[in-house]
């Protein structure tokens, strides 16, 4: 495929590798016979891991992958993989955290991410590579971030010929 530059190629790049370990992520909870739990659910219940919260931290924190944050949580507690408790100071708010059963699916990923990091030394990828990866990751995350601030200004030049 042709990329015009490398930033569109790290684009795609992300795009597809969160499928990737999704697919990854599919084959383990398969080889445990876990059916009732697709791959977006169970990285939500790795992230929440041992905190409780609302639906809105959840999102705010960015817990989730996607937009059906409300329709996985409740597919997460229908499934008594995340416990709802109703908020002792707003009776209109609940909290939800991680129950038993879903912190079997938080160890099965933990495993599975430790036993990744023994096997990627023949792929050429050590600790030093990754932290240079995550390095500008996050900084194309702040990036992204302040692009998506609205001010009704453009954060680049009038030169660059996007205002007029």
């Amino acid at each position: 495929m042709f990329y015009e530059t490398p930033y569109h190629e790290a684009i795609a790049l992300i795009e597809r590798l969160q499928r990737r370990f999704f697919d990854v992520l599919k084959v383990e909870l398969d080889k445990k016979e876990i059916l009732d739990i697709n791959p977006v659910q169970a990285m939500m219940l790795y992230k929440i891991g041992d905190d409780q919260m609302t639906v809105g931290e959840l999102t705010l924190r960015g817990y989730y992958i996607g937009s059906n944050v409300s329709y996985n949580v409740k597919e997460l507690q229908k499934t008594e993989y995340l416990e709802k408790t109703q908020s002792p100071h707003d009776k209109r708010s609940y909290r939800i955290k991680v129950s038993d059963k879903g912190q079997e699916i938080c160890k099965l990923i933990s495993d599975m991410l430790s036993a990744h990091g023994k096997k990627m030394h023949p792929f050429n990828l050590d600790m030093p590579e990754i932290d240079d990866v995550n390095l500008s990751l996050r900084s194309l995350e702040e990036f992204w971030a302040a692009e998506s601030k609205f001010t009704g200004l453009s954060s680049l030049d009038d030169d660059d010929g996007l205002l007029g």
